[in-house]
């Protein structure tokens, strides 16, 4: 008698998050997009987007079609979502839409409440971390670390993830998915541009 036992196990009821890599041409232009902007009170008050966004934080920016790089970002991003869509779902997508983007400079003690965005699929990419976040009373240190969550906690199923980023890093996930950012202890910035983009409403309301 064969004992060996095998099988493929599925994961069908979680949301899928993919993970890639942002282009160091695009960190550079937003980057030096968001300094520009800041040093420029003006248009920081016109670009305020914080007041629109569930987060705690400093200043959140809005990234605007006179950002010169911006073309060629929504391309790069398309890349990355067509992939991503393909890879869990085995479609071609026809159309990306970015309804908005925008930048979240988050210091020592912001943070983002548990929060979901609106489109079909959002992203975010890390532009400037710490050196480190800072100490925890814990032996699991989760500052400045992005929780994704669904569902409840359940016998062989979990219902939350983090991820301590790091600069490059671009989540893509369901834009109905539940996040939040935690707080840190560092002098220094958390950067991080995020979107919300909407692609063929057949695949999304026809799977």
């Amino acid at each position: 008698m064969n004992n060996k036992i095998e099988g493929i196990i599925h994961r069908p009821f979680a949301p899928p998050i993919g993970k890639y890599e942002l282009s160091k041409k695009s960190i550079e232009y937003i980057n030096k997009y968001v300094d520009d902007t800041k040093k420029d009170k003006e248009q920081m008050n016109e670009k305020n987007h914080g007041e629109k966004l569930a987060g705690e934080i400093t200043h959140e920016i809005l990234l605007s079609e006179d950002f010169n790089y911006y073309k060629d970002l929504i391309k790069e991003l398309a890349k990355f979502v067509h992939n991503y869509i393909k890879s869990t779902i085995d479609k071609e997508i026809t159309k990306f839409n970015v309804k908005e983007g925008w930048v979240v400079c988050q210091y020592e003690n912001d943070y983002n409440p548990i929060h979901w965005h609106s489109g079909h699929v959002s992203g975010v990419a890390y532009l400037k971390v710490p050196e480190n976040f800072g100490d925890s009373l814990k032996k699991e240190n989760r500052n400045g670390r992005i929780a994704f969550m669904h569902g409840s906690r359940q016998f062989l199923s979990k219902s939350s993830i983090e991820f301590t980023p790091s600069v490059g890093d671009l989540y893509l996930f369901p834009s109905y998915l539940m996040h939040s950012v935690y707080p840190f202890k560092s002098s220094q910035e958390r950067r991080s541009f995020a979107f919300n983009a909407h692609v063929d409403d057949e695949m999304v309301y026809k799977i």
